[in-house]
């Protein structure tokens, strides 16, 4: 893995605590980055989360506009990715009105109506709405990634990264390392 995500949005099952990041941050060895996940936070909660745990780069995951994504940019001095839900076309092609403020994209399926969390729900989108587009920042692809689908979507597209979440879960919120050690291997046999 080259990324490690620490989801810090109370609503979802994947939610953890100040404490419990910084002492795993502590752990993650030398060359893996480690992303704070954020939906639409404040300023006083990334001043916080950053005063503790050393993260490398922040997952804006929310309704970010590009002037506060700027804001959190130049702020805070980190490398900001912007997650984009996916259910059409509009919504790909609205990634290039960040092109001067975001560091890479992600990708991910849009959220039920009536979910609580922006994405991590396992779903998948229309990967076809990516694979004629063209970007000017390295992206990632996310929602509903398994070790079952992932060569399919790496055979139809060429992100930089792939994320995975509920895709290596052995329940909703708890990882299986077995399943983590299968994805990965899934993604590098392609």
């Amino acid at each position: 893995a080259d990324f490690i995500g620490f989801v810090f949005f109370p609503p979802s099952p994947r939610h953890i605590d100040i404490e419990t990041a910084y002492k795993l941050s502590k752990k993650v060895p030398e060359g893996v980055s480690c992303v704070g996940l954020f939906v639409d936070p404040s300023d006083e909660e990334l001043e916080e989360i950053l005063g503790v745990v050393q993260l490398d780069m922040l997952q804006l995951h929310g309704k970010e506009t590009p002037e506060r994504v700027r804001e959190i940019k130049e702020r805070f001095k980190r490398p900001v990715m912007k997650a984009f839900s996916v259910s059409t076309a509009a919504d790909v092609v609205r990634a290039h009105t960040y092109v001067d403020v975001a560091d890479w994209y992600v990708f991910d399926a849009k959220a039920p109506a009536n979910s609580d969390v922006p994405g991590g729900t396992g779903e998948t989108f229309d990967w076809a709405l990516l694979a004629l587009e063209e970007f000017d920042k390295p992206w990632m692809l996310s929602g509903g990634l398994s070790e079952e689908n992932v060569g399919d979507a790496l055979m139809m597209l060429e992100p930089e990264a792939v994320d995975v979440s509920s895709g290596v879960e052995a329940v909703r919120g708890e990882k299986d390392p077995a399943k983590i050690k299968a994805f990965l291997e899934a993604v590098k046999r392609i």
